[in-house]
């Protein structure tokens, strides 16, 4: 029994024991289970925490390398201060046209026929009974032509009614009618004109009329847009738009129209914007509506806008209306410098080009040579202002009166130098030029060549040329080709005896002369040569 009971015992004792380690065996699966989860989720943890770990990592670094490269200046030179203010802002050319219509008119001009002669002096027998006009055409008498009619542009300044154009718009016109967007109309006055910019200032009657704010032509930017307003080929009222493709452009056309020996000035703005015949004179504005140039030109195989226009800086053509209006005419300012001469035949321009102007020659007793410049010196800056080229110089100057004082940066020696200069009229001082007696006549003259003068008869005398709005077209009926042969009361043989008579007369003069074809001399008073223009 005992051994019975000691070995039922034992097997319990082993059931148990068994059981427990059964027991233990579950319960350390179960740890386990929970350890190795315990693990994963540990481990997805710290792998999600080092993957954002890196891309924020990643893209803090990539941010801070992008910002370093543009504030270290990696970017391209052209595309420097292009993302200033987050970009360029949307181009909307809505308001800068409303605000530029209105202001800028459509110009007639009129010239009035010419007479034509053969030069041979011959009366109609029939003179005595119809008169020698009635049968001018068959014997060779002075002819009529029509009226000449021509258009252009023109854009107001002031409220009170000053208009700016181009000088060719107007030259020679016997009338000059304005017509505005609202298509009324008014008669014109040749204020002045300046052959050596081309520009012209007009006055009508009225008040509160639209006009135009001055802009900077010196802030213009290549690439920037503008817009070009005028009545282009007798057209209403026209804008185009484009953009600056180049500025201080030299063409050579006012040399043309003022003279070999003219000082002209040429620094034009070239745009892409369309321009064609009866533009000349019209507004070159930016997109803020501001004037910032004169329509002058267009360069064209056939006449007609062929791709480039260009337009007179507002800097150079408020300065010199402003002459114009005051003065009547311009007051020029000059360095007093030629430029170098390029050796190199093989270039386009006879100017040596590059980052200044180097000074060829030093005129005497001229602002540059008062403040001490010298031939080989290179003219960098004006007023703190880079100058590359002549016409950009030039063009620059002529936006200063004589007496106005600028400072000169130039290279000498390879080291820069600056000093203060006086600017001076071509006369050599800073006096202010008035009108002379002569120019008030409004006529282009010109010494009768001798050959012409033994043919009619005479010594000599002074042919009128053309006319343009003056003393002569307001108070004679003096026409083209008139030949001054006395003036008060003096032979006239050439423009200067002509020139002197009228300088040394007091408020009026006598002029006298012939038409060629006609007989007899004709006189003509000429009343306030003194009075203020």
């Amino acid at each position: 029994m005992w051994v019975r009971g000691k070995a039922e015992m034992m097997a319990a004792s082993l059931f148990y024991k068994q059981k427990g380690t059964a027991f233990d065996s579950l319960k350390n699966k179960k740890k386990g289970y929970k350890m190795k989860a315990k693990h994963i989720i540990v481990t997805v943890l710290v792998s999600a925490v080092t993957a954002l770990t890196s891309v924020f990592l990643y893209a803090k670094l990539s941010s801070r390398n992008s910002s370093v490269m543009q504030s270290q200046g990696q970017l391209p030179v052209n595309y420097a201060g292009l993302f200033d203010g987050g970009g360029p802002a949307p181009v909307d050319f809505e308001a800068a046209a409303n605000s530029t219509v209105a202001a800028v008119v459509h110009i007639k001009t009129k010239t009035n026929p010419t007479q034509t002669s053969n030069n041979t002096k011959r009366r109609s027998p029939f003179g005595d009974i119809f008169g020698d006009d009635f049968f001018d055409d068959f014997f060779g008498g002075p002819q009529n032509s029509r009226p000449q009619m021509a258009s252009g542009s023109g854009v107001f300044i002031s409220a009170d009614g000053y208009i700016v154009t181009n000088n060719h718009v107007v030259d020679g016109a016997d009338e000059v009618t304005v017509t505005l967007n609202n298509k009324k109309q008014y008669k014109a006055k040749v204020v002045a004109t300046d052959a050596n910019t081309d520009l012209a200032v007009l006055k009508i009657d009225g008040t509160n009329f639209p006009y135009l704010l001055y802009g900077n032509s010196d802030e213009v930017k290549v690439g920037q847009w503008v817009l070009a307003v005028g009545y282009p080929l007798t057209l209403e009222t026209t804008v185009t738009a484009g953009i600056v493709s180049a500025k201080y452009r030299f063409l050579g056309i006012n040399q043309r129209k003022a003279g070999r020996n003219a000082n002209v000035v040429e620094s034009f703005i070239q745009t892409d914007a369309a321009v064609n015949q009866g533009n000349s004179g019209g507004a070159l504005v930016n997109t803020t509506g501001q004037l910032i140039g004169i329509n002058a030109a267009i360069a064209s195989p056939t006449g007609a806008y062929a791709g480039y226009s260009y337009a007179i800086p507002v800097n150079i053509v408020k300065k010199v209306v402003d002459d114009l209006i005051k003065f009547g005419t311009v007051q020029r300012a000059f360095l007093g410098i030629r430029p170098e001469a390029n050796a190199d035949e093989g270039t386009d321009s006879q100017i040596k080009e590059g980052d200044g102007v180097v000074i060829g020659e030093v005129m005497n007793s001229s602002a540059a040579e008062d403040a001490g410049l010298k031939k080989g010196d290179k003219i960098i800056k004006l007023d703190g202002k880079h100058v590359a080229t002549w016409y950009e110089l030039t063009g620059t100057v002529a936006s200063y009166r004589p007496g106005q004082k600028i400072n000169v940066t130039y290279i000498r020696n390879g080291k820069e130098q600056t000093s203060v200069l006086t600017l001076k009229n071509s006369s050599g001082n800073t006096d202010i030029v008035k009108v002379s007696a002569s120019d008030k006549l409004g006529a282009e003259l010109e010494t009768l060549d001798s050959k012409k003068a033994k043919e009619y008869g005479i010594e000599g005398g002074v042919v009128v040329k053309t006319l343009s709005d003056g003393l002569i077209a307001e108070q004679t009926t003096i026409k083209k080709g008139f030949i001054i042969i006395r003036a008060g009361g003096k032979a006239v043989k050439k423009v200067e005896d002509l020139k002197q008579a009228i300088e040394s007369a007091g408020n009026s003069i006598i002029i006298e002369g012939i038409y060629p074809g006609y007989e007899g001399v004709y006189q003509y008073a000429i009343n306030d040569l003194r009075n203020e223009p």
